[in-house]
């Protein structure tokens, strides 16, 4: 039998392995005696369903040439029951247990043969019990058509790619679409596992539509399938919708990694009726695989979906890869949490050009990716080409916080940026608030023209307060950046800029382009950009920087952020809830009860 390297994987098998083992003769024989035939015993092995009182059993099988004379049943290797046996040469015994452990323990049940002379059997494969609160449900990867349900009252474990509806590239480059009504309803509550060895995704194909709709008070959660303690950032793939909208690189274009999930089609950017379906109070956990070498699945990745999809109340959380991304299309969203993950909280590409507001991205200083870790980092496509649809989403009330908390907090060498802006993109972020990171702002046009976009207005940085860290510098973080030099300097801390003279520290404006003036734009009296020494001068609590407990999300009473929002410089203002304060919290916090910000804590099953 192969044997699984996953323990909890292993325990979730549909079917009822049958494992045979030696029976090892422990006592005395005399030289001369013959044993005969090897003694034998099969179990059949199954994973508890419930901890309220539920019984579980196996069936063992006993071969024994001089017959059973006692079973020995051990829990958690004590001996736990001695049960008489018939004698005959060969017995059956069914072992049931009831329940009564607590959700989320371990059980381990093996059992020992005596024959009758008193020979003793090495212990049986463990019959391990795992207490779960509900049954699980395997989903073995492959393509699901029509409706399917998954609902409350069961825990399913996706394996491989799960793929909702079908979509082929045949061998003249065509793909045959299955546009049957295939959707993936979840009911609110509904927790789903993602399993480690197959690097698990759930994939919505184009054609298809997820149905997931939580509630605040029960929502929908994919997880994990590690228990408490255990769980760790890419312990499964993570969440793909594809659809048919848009996007500047083609109809037919394939995820980065190449596992078969396309997306883009002729549905135009203004489409409201094109629809992947809804995503409404969900929470991804500890996803982001990397398929090929910077080749990730990120926790929710969108590819070309449209406008008629609703992305509301979405958390990512401790991701391996980005927590939202979004490959061209035109969805719009609102109330997204990224939380610690390890590359950027908010990726744009491929000339997505929806609107996104309420939106949070919370750092961990120690946890940052090989290629520069950031809390915005847009690109038009990876040349910088001016290829239309442009990369253009307007992004509102959004609080980026950076890793750095004070000037005694270690960072890891690859943080970048809070708004890391570049290759021919013109995104706008408007009422929005960034501290934390190296630098506040980076222009680039390595590749691309995009601070001419910025100076002709087309990239957009409005009412919007950047904050830097009491006290940073001189403790060896880090380089400054020097455009005229196209380099950095070494040795100077984090947050100084070499062009522009003294810039409170964590705040600074950067750019790729000497002759392009970056603080002059930004402080356009028009823009009502504000630049803060510290984030403490902007009324954010302290523990939002925190790992081990839930922040305090919405600003202190009396912090400028709560009344700091114009509208009247914003020319899509109408696509925009107006509030008065700017960064994703005012005085209500959205996030509770829904959102969970310490998950390695909670008991899934």
């Amino acid at each position: 039998m192969k044997t699984r390297k996953n323990f909890f994987s292993q325990m979730l098998t549909k079917a009822l392995l049958l494992i045979g083992f030696s029976l090892v003769v422990v006592a005395c024989e005399k030289d001369d005696e013959k044993l005969g035939e090897i003694p034998s015993l099969t179990i059949s092995r199954e994973t508890a369903q419930n901890a309220n009182s539920k019984v579980v059993s196996t069936t063992l099988s006993i071969a024994a040439p001089e017959g059973a004379k006692e079973l020995i049943v051990l829990k958690n290797g004590v001996q736990f029951q001695t049960v008489p046996m018939n004698g005959q040469k060969t017995s059956t015994y069914d072992f049931n247990y009831t329940i009564n452990e607590a959700i989320g323990s371990t059980i381990n049940f093996t059992f020992q043969v005596i024959d009758k002379k008193d020979r003793i059997s090495a212990s049986s494969p463990v019959f391990a019990v795992l207490v779960t609160a509900k049954p699980i449900v395997v989903v073995e990867a492959g393509n699901y058509l029509g409706q399917t349900n998954w609902t409350s009252d069961n825990i399913y474990f996706l394996k491989g790619y799960v793929r909702i509806g079908s979509d082929v590239k045949q061998s003249d480059g065509t793909h045959a679409i299955n546009r049957g009504n295939n959707v993936l309803n979840i009911e609110a509550g509904t927790v789903i596992l993602g399993d480690k060895e197959t690097k698990a995704v759930l994939i919505i194909q184009r054609g298809a539509k997820i149905n997931a709709q939580g509630t605040a008070e029960n929502p929908i959660v994919f997880t994990s399938e590690q228990p408490v303690g255990m769980r760790l950032p890419g312990d499964w793939g993570g969440v793909v919708i594809c659809g048919e909208t848009v996007n500047n690189q083609g109809q037919n274009i394939e995820m980065e990694g190449n596992y078969g999930a396309f997306h883009g089609g002729t549905v135009t950017l203004d489409d409201a009726t094109h629809s992947s379906g809804i995503l409404k109070y969900v929470r991804i956990e500890y996803a982001g695989v990397p398929i090929n070498p910077n080749q990730e699945v990120n926790s929710l990745t969108m590819g070309s979906v449209g406008k008629g999809t609703v992305i509301e109340h979405v958390q990512a959380s401790y991701g391996l890869d980005d927590a939202f991304e979004w490959f061209g299309g035109s969805v719009d969203a609102k109330y997204l949490i990224a939380y610690r993950g390890l590359d950027d909280d908010f990726d744009v590409d491929f000339g997505y050009s929806g609107h996104v507001q309420f939106a949070i991205g919370i750092r961990d200083n120690n946890f940052a990716d090989q290629s520069g870790s950031n809390g915005f980092e847009v690109d038009n496509n990876g040349d910088g080409d001016a290829y239309e649809p442009f990369t253009s989403a307007r992004f509102s009330n959004v609080t980026i916080i950076g890793p750095k908390k004070n000037s005694a907090t270690p960072l890891h060498t690859q943080f970048q940026h809070g708004a890391q802006l570049r290759r021919a993109s013109k995104l706008r972020i408007y009422n929005s608030f960034i501290t934390g990171y190296p630098y506040g702002i980076y222009i680039d046009d390595t590749k691309g023209n995009t601070s001419n976009y910025a100076t002709a207005g087309e990239l957009r940085i409005r009412n919007t307060i950047i904050a830097g860290v009491d006290g940073w510098g001189g403790n060896g973080y880090g380089s400054v950046y020097d455009a005229a030099a196209e380099g950095t300097i070494a040795g100077l801390p984090f947050g100084s800029n070499a062009n522009h003279g003294s810039l409170p520290r964590g705040t600074s404006l950067r750019k790729s382009t000497a002759s392009f003036d970056i603080v002059g734009w930004f402080n356009t009296p028009a823009y009502r950009n504000k630049q803060l020494a510290k984030w403490t001068d902007a009324g954010i609590d302290e523990t939002i920087f925190d790992l081990g407990r839930t922040p305090k999300l919405t600003p202190n009473a009396g912090s400028m952020l709560l009344d700091y929002a114009a509208w009247n410089n914003i020319p899509e203002a109408d696509k925009f809830e107006q509030v008065s304060f700017i960064g994703a919290f005012g005085a209500t916090n959205w996030a509770a009860n829904w959102a969970e910000f310490m998950p390695q804590t909670v008991v899934y099953y």
